[in-house]
C-alpha cells in the first residue's frame, strides 16, 4: 500500500427542508413522481443505494456489496437527517453505522462532519444567528453521531473570517472550502505571501487560518477539476476512470512526502444527478485499496497524521457555487441554473431585504416578549435544539422551568413555546434554496416564503403588532419572470395565503376526513391531535351528515381550541362544510337538533341555509384539505367506481375469452377494447395474487402464460411495486429462518417463474438479503454438505440457483 498517496472524497448530502410549516410534514409533490415527494424519491435514487452499493466482476455478476458511506468524507443536512430517521429509518441506521466503521478504518477518526443546521449563507446571518445554527447544528450531530464533530461543512462552502471565528470558538477543527475561495498561503514561520488567486492554491495538503480573535482553523481546499468532473462531465460513467483521475493528480517529484488528492460534489452526484454513479463511487475505492495504489482517509484522519505546513487566508464572502461572491443569494449576479431566455433574478435583492425586515422586527418582539418570560432567551434559543430533536411535553416542561425566570402559566408557557417557534421559522426562511434557482414563484423559493408567513403568524399570536401587510408591501418590489404573477406579493395571495392554517381550519380537516374514516376519540393528525367531544354521524344512500365539537391541540405549540363542526356529503366529490370555534353550547345543541331533523327529511337546501345561518357565509371543501387527505379521500370516493368498472371488464373477459383466444390462436388482432380488457384483469389477478399471505406457484404459472399469450403489459409502479413488496417479505423470512430449505425453494419457483414477465423488477433489497443470508450461513451449510448431509447439500444448490437469478455468484460468497 502505498504511504505517501492519499485519497478522500467528500459527499455534501442535503435536500432543502420541504415540510409545510403548519403540517410539520412534506405534502404530496407531483413533480416527484411515481414517489411521494423529492425526499422520497432522491433516498430510492441515491441515499439508499450508497448504503449497499454494488461491486461487479466482469461478467457483471455482483462480487461484493458495501456501505459507501463508511469509505468516504460526508455531511448531511440535519434536517435531512430528521427526516430520513421518520420515514427511511433503515437508511438512517445504516448512515449511523458507517460512522462507526470508519471510525475503525481512520484511525478513530469518523467520516461524518457536522453543518450549520439550517443552510443558511453564513457571511449573510447577522452574527447572533451564525452561533445559533453552529450551535444547532453540533447538537444534533452530537445526538445522532455520538460524538463531537471534528468538521463542520459550511452552507454552499460561503465563507468570512467571522463564520470562522464562530466555528472554531465552538471546537470545530477544520472545514472545507473550493480552491477559488482561497487567496493567499505562505509557509509557516515564514513571512512572505504568496498570492494564490484563482483557483491557483495546492489542494493536496491541510492549510491553518490564523483568526482575528487568535484562535484558528484548519482549511482544506478540495480538488476542483477532479469536483467538476464528478459533478458535470460524466466521470461516474466507470468506476477505475474516476479511480485513474485521482492517481493522476498525484505529483512524481513529492513521491517521499504525502499528498491528499480529495475532492467534493453534492452526494447526490452519486445515483441521483448521475445513474449508478454510487457503483462507480465503490468500485473506485474498492480499485484504488485493492491494488495499493492509494491509501482511502478522511479529514481528520489526515489531518492528525499530517498537520498543516502552511497557512492560508481566505476571500472574504466566497462560495463555491457562486463565482461573484455570495451574490447569487442577494442580486442578479447572472448565476443561475438555465432559465428561459430573457429572465433575471432582479427579484433575489428585494427578496432577502423583505426578510432582513422581518427577521430584525421579529428579534424585537422576541427580546421584549421572551424578555418578560425567561432569564436569557438568546441562550435558550440555543439550547431549544433539544427540543426539536425530541419533542415531548416532558422534556418541553424540563427546557422552560430551566430557562424560564419565574413559574409559568400555561398561556405563558404557548407563549414561550410559540415565541421559539417564531425565531425557528425565521431562520429556516433564509434556506440558501430560495435564491439559487431562477424564479420567484419556484417551489423552492414559495417554501422560504411559507417560513415567513409562519414567523409572523407566531409573532401576531403574541403581541399586538401586525407583520403581515408591510411584508406583503416589501415583496411587491421583487419582481417574477412570469408576467401572471407580476411580484412576490401576488405570489404569496396566490400560493402562500391559501396553505396558511389555524386552529379552525385544522378542526375543518379532522371534520372532513372523518366522513371517511372511522375515526378514534383520540387521533393525531399531521402534528395535531384531536378529541371527539360529539359525533353524530347519519347517512341516507350516497348523502352523509357528519355534527361534532372536536378539540384541537398542537403538538408544538400547546395551543388548544374546540371546533364546532357541520359537513355534508352529497356523493362523488360535492362536500359542503362550515366550522367555528367555541361555539355556545346552547346554539350548538339548536343547530344539531334542527340541522338533524332536516337531513332526515332529506331537505338538502334547508340544511345547507342552516348551515349558513348558524355559521356564516364561509364554507368549505375537499380543496381545503391537504394534498395528501384530498388524495386519499378521493381514491376511497373513487373505490367503488372502480370495483363496478373491475366487474365490467372481467365479464367481458370471462365470456368472450374462447373467441378471443380463437383470434389469437388465427393471429388475428385483438379488438382494442378486448386487449384493454386483457391487460386490466390479468394487472389484477397477479396483483391480487402477490397481496395475498401465500403466493400459489399453480396460479402464478397460469398467470405467466397468459400474459405471455397475450403480450400483455404490466403497470410497473403497481404491479412491479406489489410483487417486490411481497419479494422482500418472503426474502426477509428467509432470513429469520434461513435453514429452511422449502421455503428458500418456494422463493427459487416463484423467481423462475417472474422472469418470464415483461417486468422490470427492483431487486436492490432482494439482493442484499441474499448477501446476508449468504454471509452468515453459507459457509455452515457448505461445511454440513461436506460432512455429507443430504437437507444442507439441496439447500445449497437452490440457493446457487437463486443467486443465478438475482445475478450473484453464490461461490463468491465464500
Amino acid at each position: 500500500m502505498n504511504d505517501t498517496k492519499y485519497v478522500c472524497i467528500h459527499g455534501h448530502f442535503y435536500q432543502p427542508p420541504r415540510e409545510n410549516p403548519w403540517l410539520e410534514a412534506i405534502e404530496l409533490q407531483d413533480s416527484a413522481r411515481p414517489f411521494h415527494d423529492w425526499n422520497e424519491r432522491i433516498s430510492y435514487e441515491c441515499y439508499e443505494p450508497n448504503t449497499a452499493s454494488r461491486i461487479l466482476a466482469e461478467d457483471g455478476d455482483i462480487t461484493d456489496i458495501t456501505n459507501n458511506y463508511s469509505k468516504i468524507s460526508f455531511n448531511f443536512g440535519p434536517t435531512l437527517l430528521s427526516w430520513l430517521e421518520k420515514y427511511e429509518p433503515d437508511v438512517y441506521k445504516s448512515i449511523l453505522k458507517a460512522d462507526e466503521e470508519s471510525q475503525k478504518n481512520f484511525s478513530g477518526h469518523g467520516s461524518a462532519m457536522a453543518q450549520a443546521f439550517g443552510h443558511i449563507i453564513m457571511p449573510l446571518a447577522n452574527l447572533r444567528d451564525k452561533h445559533t445554527q453552529v450551535v444547532w447544528g453540533i447538537r444534533d450531530f452530537e445526538y445522532r453521531f455520538k460524538r463531537k464533530p471534528e468538521g463542520m461543512w459550511l452552507p454552499e462552502a460561503a465563507v468570512d473570517t467571522e463564520s470562522l471565528e464562530v466555528l472554531a470558538e465552538h471546537g470545530i477543527k477544520f472545514t472545507l472550502l473550493a480552491p477559488r475561495q482561497a487567496r493567499r498561503v505562505r509557509k509557516i514561520g515564514q513571512t512572505q505571501w504568496m498570492d494564490v488567486s484563482g483557483d491557483r492554491v495546492d489542494p493536496k495538503m491541510p492549510y491553518i487560518c490564523r483568526l482575528p480573535s487568535g484562535k484558528s482553523i484548519v482549511l482544506f481546499f478540495y480538488d476542483g477539476p477532479i469536483s467538476q468532473d464528478v459533478a458535470f462531465k460524466g466521470i461516474l460513467k466507470n468506476g477505475r476512470d474516476f479511480a485513474n483521475r485521482f492517481l493522476d493528480n498525484f505529483t512524481h517529484e513529492s513521491d517521499y512526502q504525502p499528498q491528499l488528492v480529495h475532492i467534493a460534489t453534492d452526494g447526490e452526484s452519486y445515483g441521483h444527478h448521475h445513474r449508478h454513479g454510487d457503483m462507480a463511487l465503490a468500485y473506485c475505492i474498492h480499485y484504488l485499496e485493492s491494488q495499493g495504489l492509494a491509501r482511502i482517509t478522511n479529514y481528520g484522519e489526515y489531518l492528525s497524521k499530517f498537520p498543516p505546513t502552511y497557512e492560508a487566508e481566505i476571500f472574504e464572502n466566497s462560495s463555491w457555487s457562486c463565482v461573484h461572491g455570495v451574490e447569487r443569494w442577494r442580486s442578479d449576479c447572472g448565476c443561475n441554473t438555465g432559465g428561459r431566455p430573457g429572465w433575471n433574478q432582479l427579484w433575489r435583492d428585494p427578496l432577502r431585504k423583505s426578510l432582513d425586515w422581518l427577521r430584525d422586527e421579529l428579534v424585537k418582539i422576541y427580546e421584549k416578549e421572551a424578555g418578560l418570560l425567561l432569564r436569557k432567551p438568546w441562550q435558550a434559543r440555543n439550547a431549544y435544539m433539544d427540543i426539536l430533536l425530541q419533542r415531548s411535553k416532558n422534556r418541553m416542561e424540563g427546557f422552560i422551568k430551566t430557562h424560564a425566570s419565574r413559574d409559568l402559566s400555561k398561556e405563558e408557557k404557548i407563549k414561550v413555546i410559540k415565541l421559539l417557534e417564531m425565531q425557528r421559522h425565521a431562520m429556516l426562511m433564509y434556506t440558501s434554496c430560495g435564491w439559487f434557482f431562477d424564479e420567484i414563484s419556484g417551489i423552492e423559493t414559495i417554501q422560504v416564503i411559507m417560513y415567513a408567513s409562519r414567523a409572523i403568524q407566531l409573532a401576531e399570536e403574541v403581541t399586538s403588532r401586525k407583520l403581515e401587510k408591510d411584508f406583503i408591501t416589501l415583496l411587491e418590489k421583487a419582481p417574477s419572470n412570469q408576467p401572471e404573477y407580476g411580484n412576490a406579493a401576488q405570489i404569496y395571495e396566490v400560493y402562500v395565503k391559501p396553505a396558511r392554517l389555524d386552529l379552525l381550519k385544522v378542526g375543518v380537516h379532522y371534520a372532513i376526513t372523518s366522513l371517511f374514516e372511522d375515526y378514534p376519540d383520540n387521533l393525531p393528525i399531521y402534528s395535531y391531535i384531536f378529541k371527539s367531544e360529539v359525533y353524530d354521524r347519519l347517512e341516507a344512500g350516497i348523502q352523509k351528515l357528519v355534527i361534532g365539537i372536536a378539540k384541537v391541540h398542537s403538538t408544538i405549540t400547546w395551543e388548544e381550541s374546540e371546533v364546532s363542526f357541520v359537513v355534508l356529503y352529497l356523493g362523488q366529490h360535492t362536500v359542503i362544510a362550515n366550522a367555528m370555534e367555541n361555539m355556545p353550547d346552547e346554539l350548538f345543541s339548536a343547530m344539531h337538533s334542527k340541522i338533524r331533523k332536516a337531513f332526515l327529511r332529506s331537505e338538502v337546501a334547508e340544511i345547507i341555509h342552516l348551515m349558513e345561518g348558524y355559521f356564516g357565509p364561509q364554507r368549505y371543501s375537499l380543496f381545503h384539505l391537504s394534498k395528501d387527505e384530498q388524495r386519499r379521500v378521493l381514491g376511497q370516493i373513487m373505490q367503488t367506481t372502480l370495483q363496478e368498472i373491475e366487474n365490467s371488464f372481467r365479464q367481458i373477459y370471462e365470456h368472450n375469452y374462447h373467441m378471443m383466444n380463437l383470434m389469437n390462436n388465427a393471429q388475428a388482432p385483438l379488438p382494442s377494447v378486448f386487449k384493454t380488457t386483457v391487460e386490466f384483469i390479468l394487472n389484477a389477478d397477479i396483483r391480487r395474487l402477490f397481496e395475498d399471505e401465500h403466493v400459489n406457484l399453480d396460479d402464478l404459472q397460469r398467470l405467466t402464460e397468459e400474459v405471455e399469450r397475450w403480450s400483455v403489459k404490466l403497470e410497473p409502479d403497481r404491479v412491479g411495486y406489489v410483487i417486490t413488496k411481497k419479494m422482500n417479505v418472503l426474502m426477509n423470512q428467509l432470513l429469520i429462518n434461513p435453514r429452511n430449505t422449502e421455503r428458500l425453494r418456494y422463493i427459487l419457483e416463484i423467481f423462475k417463474q417472474l422472469k418470464k414477465l415483461p417486468l422490470n423488477l427492483d431487486i436492490w433489497m432482494i439482493q442484499n438479503l441474499y448477501f446476508s443470508v449468504g454471509d452468515k450461513y453459507l459457509k455452515e451449510m457448505q461445511k454440513a454438505a461436506n460432512h455429507g448431509d443430504a437437507s444442507s447439500s439441496k439447500w445449497l444448490t437452490y440457493f446457487s440457483e437463486l443467486g443465478d437469478e438475482l445475478e450473484i455468484k453464490a461461490s463468491r460468497l465464500i
